[in-house]
């Protein structure tokens, strides 16, 4: 599984205003809980929670069958003011420890709900692929290869971005996801100890996601260059987007089921409302009008 998300993970980065490190991490996030959902059927979703320890508080992300993804950051403005050692952003200072939770969600099946799926597993890195390698070993008994990456830039710069919030050259107008995506190699129970082997070399040797990214590779020649001489067939292509369900109705039918005396109390304290979505950080104002229409139909019912 490999996928190029410059694009969703942009929008989303532009939608939530998230800060350098706090871009980098959701856009792992996304990225993962995208991959996670590529098996997915139907009407099933995958959600995808890093409850974490440090600073970036909560990262969420929900993906279904279609390709679609959405997904936040409880503090957009988490950031850190230098590198790790390896000179890319210091994401595991953000994350800290905590817990990966991963819930599958079968939707309907002949008008029945089914039961939703939860597995978990303790944050063991904070640099996001690993943990969902750890989860899929630990959770799911697939041992995998994961690699997210994300690349941020200033403009058209070619260096990468790694200037502090605080220094006067930030803005965060001119911030921009230059490159994201990840792959997900995962073993078969009958893989040989030759095989894995095999494949553990050419792992070490395979630039990184976003290299292969800015070198114009898509997701099948990621995946080509990642499994080298190994042979692949495509099962099933889909173009990922960053999709929220949230909508203006959607707003009025929760105001709604607020209550009639919720919603009187809306009216008459601040002649109106208003509604964000967590996923998408839409914002949708309520009118008077409309909170006064919601109260007649409480009436009629």
């Amino acid at each position: 599984m490999a996928a190029v998300t410059t694009s969703l993970v942009g929008e989303a980065c532009r939608r939530h205003r998230t800060f350098p490190t706090a871009s980098v991490a959701l856009g792992r996030v996304l990225t993962g809980g995208l991959l996670l959902g590529s098996s997915l059927k139907d009407l099933e979703k995958i959600t995808v929670q890093f409850h974490c320890e440090g600073p970036i508080g909560n990262i969420i992300a929900q993906s279904d069958a279609k390709g679609s993804v959405r997904g936040y950051v409880t503090n957009p403005e988490a950031d850190v003011t230098s590198m790790n050692s390896y000179g890319k952003f210091d994401v595991r200072a953000l994350v800290g420890g905590g817990t990966m939770y991963v819930t599958r969600d079968a939707g309907f099946e002949i008008g029945l709900m089914k039961e939703p799926y939860q597995g978990s597993v303790p944050i063991v890195s904070g640099e996001i692929g690993e943990d969902f390698a750890y989860y899929l070993a630990k959770s799911e008994q697939i041992n995998s290869a994961v690699s997210l990456g994300v690349l941020m830039k200033v403009d058209e710069d070619e260096a990468s971005f790694n200037q502090p919030v605080a220094s006067p050259e930030f803005s965060l107008e001119r911030l921009r996801v230059a490159a994201a995506g990840g792959y997900i190699v995962q073993m078969m129970p009958s893989a040989d100890e030759d095989l894995i082997n095999h494949l553990e070399n050419i792992l070490s040797d395979t630039p990184s996601v976003t290299e292969m990214i800015r070198s114009g590779l898509g997701p099948q020649e990621m995946l080509e260059t990642v499994l080298g001489d190994l042979e692949i067939s495509l099962l099933e292509e889909t173009e990922p987007r960053f999709y929220c369900q949230c909508s203006r109705e959607r707003a009025l039918l929760i105001i709604s089921a607020l209550g009639e005396a919720e919603v009187r109390d809306m009216l008459v304290k601040d002649n109106g409302a208003e509604l964000i979505c967590h996923f998408c950080n839409e914002r949708y104002q309520i009118s008077a009008e409309e909170l006064l229409e919601l109260l007649k139909e409480y009436g009629e019912a």
